[in-house]
């Protein structure tokens, strides 16, 4: 297919990546008529990511950590998380075992990427090893390192971060090993390094993760709609798997199992909130407020979005005032969370300011914020806990970065008269933080959505 050339990334993309970014202007479209490429166009974008990512990101993050040589080595089906973020995508795993080498040259402006394997691993690591000559895997590994006399030797072993402590115990002590005492004494954890490989967006990834948010945004409200459920008859267990035929039906995939569960005005019923103890499937009704958990996962980014919806009575047309202005409790804790989004603040520093600010205006809720990409759950700074609103000790305590994405997710109890009981809104929508201010991906939900769906309303 004719390639585009676009000066300003200096890099050469598709066509088809120029019209998935095109499409973004198509945002509000039905999630069945907006463009999800196929598996073959899905690779070549994914694997035109990675060697952007690697021309561009990678040598400013070693830089950054002061590590001029990252090693990521894993045994097929016990892959380090960070490995498969390497892989081209026709891998689906490491082959036997996989040995990749990055090694940044003093005053180097590129990252030399090497595969010690049989062949190349995609095209940014090159083959390093034929085992006509060197029968040993290991032995020629070690002499790639020593020939390149590295300062530093990050290996992902690290206490704070799983996505960071993926090597392996038998790879870490047959490395070890085959090092020696002298250089394996240059090993230190790429901890810092994993994580700002992990959660650093790249302007490519950027331009499509709106079209990505917006899909999910498109499917919930289908889901959230009289399309999907009759009073009286729809469980949220059938919603619930209704929205994974759909996922599969678009050639989309999930990285959790949905969720959905209502609250309602009558007293005996157990409101959502308690995330310990799910509660069972139940009939929806007119006068319910329903609550929904959702991710997909396209081109290897996820989302994590939180909506509501109500279901009407036959004599409303509209949702009820008073649930509307409780919702928008929930839309002003979201504004004084993402005001306190300051480069280089700690997850537990904003969660602290954040709670200061919602006390002083009478707010009750919690924060339970945490990065978006590569994982749903992914690296760097967690902003509070839904069992824990204090200090979490070393995930809490990593740094806000520029070009990363969040999850902005939390919950306001707003107690209603017309209820006589409390209310949680529970919301969770994608956004961006680019170094100074947080803008959502495919902006937030204001307004509770009515089922049925007013013939005016859109999303």
């Amino acid at each position: 297919m004719k390639d585009v050339y676009n000066a300003s990334m200096n890099i050469k993309f598709p066509t088809f990546v120029l019209l998935l970014l095109g499409s973004l202007l198509c945002d509000r479209l039905k999630a069945q008529d907006q463009l999800i490429l196929t598996q073959r166009e899905q690779a070549s974008v994914i694997n035109e990511w990675l060697e952007y990512r690697m021309k561009h990101l990678l040598p400013e993050l070693m830089d950054r950590t002061d590590i001029d040589m990252w090693v990521v080595i894993s045994r097929e089906y016990n892959e380090d998380p960070i490995l498969k973020t390497f892989l081209p995508a026709q891998w689906f795993a490491a082959r036997r075992r996989t040995m990749l080498l990055m090694y940044k040259a003093p005053d180097a402006g590129n990252v030399e990427a090497i595969a010690v394997a049989r062949y190349d691993v995609g095209k940014s690591f090159q083959r390093a090893w034929d085992p006509e000559v060197e029968p040993d895997q290991w032995n020629r590994l070690i002499t790639l390192i020593k020939e390149r006399n590295p300062k530093k030797i990050g290996i992902n072993v690290a206490e704070d971060f799983g996505h960071a402590d993926g090597l392996a115990h038998t790879e870490h002590q047959l490395l070890k090993q085959y090092l020696g005492e002298d250089y394996s004494q240059r090993l230190v954890s790429a901890k810092d390094l994993a994580v700002g490989w992990l959660e650093t967006r790249s302007q490519p990834e950027m331009d499509a993760y709106r079209q990505l948010q917006s899909i999910a945004h498109a499917i919930i409200a289908e889901g959230l709609s009289e399309k999907v459920i009759t009073p009286g008859i729809t469980t949220t267990e059938d919603v619930v798997w209704w929205y994974r035929e759909k996922i599969k039906s678009l050639k989309l995939d999930t990285w959790f199992h949905p969720t959905v569960d209502l609250q309602r005005a009558e007293p005996e019923t157990q409101n959502k909130g308690d995330f310990a103890n799910k509660a069972e499937e139940e009939v929806i009704l007119p006068g319910d407020l329903l609550h929904i958990d959702f991710g997909i996962t396209y081109l290897r980014l996820n989302t994590d979005t939180q909506q509501m919806a109500y279901v009407l009575k036959l004599n409303e047309d509209e949702v009820p005032a008073y649930l509307q202005d409780a919702f928008s409790v929930g839309n002003r804790l979201q504004d004084i969370l993402t005001s306190q989004f300051k480069t280089g603040s700690t997850g537990n520093e904003i969660l602290r300011a954040s709670r200061i600010i919602m006390q002083n205006e009478g707010i009750k809720g919690s924060i339970y914020s945490h990065p978006l990409g590569t994982h749903g759950h992914a690296a760097g700074p967690t902003i509070g806990m839904w069992d824990n609103q204090g200090d979490n000790p070393g995930h809490g305590d990593y740094p806000l970065f520029p070009h990363t994405v969040y999850a902005i997710e939390l919950n306001a109890s707003v107690f209603l008269s017309e209820w006589k009981k409390e209310v949680r809104i529970l919301l969770e929508e994608g956004a961006y933080f680019d170094g100074d201010k947080v803008t959502y991906l495919n902006g937030r939900q204001k307004r509770i959505l009515p089922i049925p769906r007013p013939k005016h309303m859109g999303r």
